[in-house]
């Protein structure tokens, strides 16, 4: 029961024994919830893929049953209310919801139309709307973007459009979705910054699900909620959640400085708020303990080296994207670069800073305006998209963007059969990357039966099957929790180690620092930094320049005196890989 329960205060939010089953499952989402929301709280639910957090949200926001069907029982309260009972338009009005991809939520030509959308549909006098849009656009931040067209904007500035969008309702809940899954980490942090404000200035309440649990305590929460299998495992203060390693126990990724402590055999005490490394209580003994535990640490110049022949080198590329009938703008400039055969590279930036840029240029579907490309040491100046297609395999962060036939085995035949490569050795291929993906048992499968990360092996199968030397992939873990990001890191490692050079390109932190030992910095189409990802994540000038953020452990290695943070990360990077090649 949440520790809600029994103060005296009837909560905002009040389930009692709820469980759900959707119409077309055997076994039901939700089992005897039981969760109460004092007004003006914020709590983080967190919770491994499939364990029932969106679920959780479509009970609260009316959703279920009203657009998803199936077999609620229990009782749910929202401001009093049943939302099953109600209307949806009635619910809109004291919950807010916002999605984890905002783009899906856009409806108007401009910022104002799109948060003016609701107050429509609610048929609000024409002459209230602008004081209401103002409000909201202020309490956002994006005040002076109401002209814009939403799709025109950053990410971080979408996902301030979407809020908007229901504060404008002048709601008393607002449900978010993963709200940081696709946002770089600056942008992530301003997100979670705003909140924060919203929380406690406007008193507004807040239920916030999300993978990126470190992102979400870089502000106060009042509560960590955790689902597993539907049910709720943990529902405390997040200092006790932290200490208790119900987390990990559960598939869940704790802060890093929280991981590192306990490696170091000194762990955290709910006692010392653990949130954020910059305001844990550390005692003598795990200053100590983290100090001596450094030591350790690999030699970085172990892990950067210049060996190898090279798979790709950019020298000078600059590339200038139309934007208009006589205007261009720069998307990158002056990129000189070069990736080792047999590599395991990451490209970090923002949002826009360039990395898909970077991407299209070598796989040619972007012409360089200056500079050259080389892919194997030739000159692929004037290649075809074919000819660059049998070297580079490019993996979308989307899977519903690649694929197109209706069974597993149809689509990882397709590019082999437009190559008019012969039937036996298009099944020697297929069946090669069928056991390589872990797909052999869904060979048969129609796409449509596959979950989101078994269809993005399928897009990656379909790649490898083309036997490409260089692998990139687009945001490969955007939106995944820690036991399926862990699963597929570890299959993309299986096949690294079989001798394809990959390239990452991501803004995920923890990713480069656990995968890579060496990472290409963009901001603004420039190359800002090009070194092992623990000196890149150490450094506050340049993760400001890049709109990235340093980690915990910085804060955690400043805390105990350790003259190098980079030192620290790379301990720990050893750690995880040494954990990971013990599991194996």
């Amino acid at each position: 029961m949440s520790t809600a329960a029994g103060t005296g205060e009837q909560p905002l939010i009040e389930l009692r024994g709820c469980s759900f089953q959707y119409r077309a499952q055997a076994e039901p989402t939700l089992r005897d919830i039981d969760l109460a929301v004092r007004r003006g709280e914020k709590v983080a639910i967190v919770g491994a893929s499939g364990s029932g957090k969106s679920t959780l949200l479509r009970v609260l926001n009316g959703m279920i049953p009203h657009h998803h069907r199936g077999t609620i029982t229990g009782s749910v309260r929202v401001a009093g209310h049943d939302p099953a009972e109600a209307p949806l338009v009635e619910t809109a009005r004291v919950v807010g919801t916002v999605l984890q991809d905002s783009n899906n939520q856009f409806v108007g030509l401009s910022v104002a139309e799109d948060i003016a959308f609701s107050l429509e549909n609610q048929q609000v006098p024409t002459e209230e709307m602008p004081e209401r849009i103002a409000r909201a656009a202020r309490l956002t931040g994006i005040e002076d973007r109401l002209g814009d067209s939403p799709h025109d904007l950053s990410g971080g500035q979408k996902q301030r459009v979407a809020i908007a969008g229901v504060l404008v309702d002048e709601v008393d809940v607002l449900l978010l979705d993963e709200p940081l899954a696709n946002l770089d980490p600056a942008a992530g942090r301003a997100t979670v910054e705003l909140l924060d404000d919203l929380h406690r200035e406007q008193g507004t309440t807040i239920v916030i699900v999300e993978h990126r649990l470190e992102d979400v305590l870089h502000r106060d929460v009042d509560r960590i909620v955790l689902l597993s299998e539907g049910r709720i495992v943990a529902d405390a203060p997040p200092g006790e959640v932290l200490a208790s390693g119900r987390l990990e126990a559960h598939g869940i990724r704790p802060p890093l400085h929280v991981t590192a402590l306990r490696r170091a055999g000194a762990p955290v005490t709910a006692d010392q708020r653990p949130s954020r490394a910059a305001d844990i209580d550390l005692t003598p003994a795990q200053i100590e303990a983290v100090r001596a535990w450094t030591e350790d640490a690999p030699d970085p110049a172990s892990e950067l080296s210049d060996d190898g022949d090279p798979a790709l080198e950019l020298e000078g590329v600059r590339v200038e994207i139309p934007v208009g009938p006589e205007r261009t703008t720069v998307a990158l400039d002056g990129i000189d670069a070069r990736i080792r055969c047999g590599e395991m590279l990451g490209v970090l930036g923002s949002n826009g800073a360039g990395k898909s840029t970077l991407a299209r240029v070598l796989c040619g579907f972007e012409t360089a305006t200056a500079g050259r490309v080389r892919i194997g040491g030739a000159d692929a100046t004037g290649w075809s998209l074919a000819e660059r297609g049998e070297r580079i395999g490019f993996v979308l962060q989307e899977p519903g963007q690649m694929l197109s036939q209706p069974r597993v085995l149809d689509e990882i035949a397709l590019g082999l059969r437009a190559r008019s490569l012969p039937d036996e050795e298009i099944a020697r291929r297929s069946e090669e990357v069928l056991a390589v993906c872990g797909l052999r048992p869904f060979r048969s499968w129609p796409l449509s039966a596959l979950s989101h990360g078994q269809r993005k092996r399928v897009s990656i199968a379909a790649v490898l099957a083309l036997e490409p030397e260089v692998l990139l992939l687009d945001e490969p873990t955007a939106g995944q929790d820690h036991a399926h990001y862990s699963e597929f890191m570890e299959f993309l490692r299986g096949v690294h180690r079989a001798g394809t050079t990959v390239v990452l390109i991501t803004h995920d932190m923890h990713l480069a620092l656990e995968h890579t030992r060496r990472v290409l910095v963009l901001s603004g189409g420039h190359l800002l930094a090009d070194d092992h990802p623990a000196a890149v994540l150490t450094d506050p000038e340049l993760s400001a320049r890049a709109d990235l953020v340093t980690t915990g452990l910085y804060d955690l290695a400043r805390r105990c005196g350790v003259p190098d943070p980079a030192r620290l990360v790379r301990r720990v990077i050893a750690a995880d890989r040494h954990e990971r090649e013990e599991a194996r």
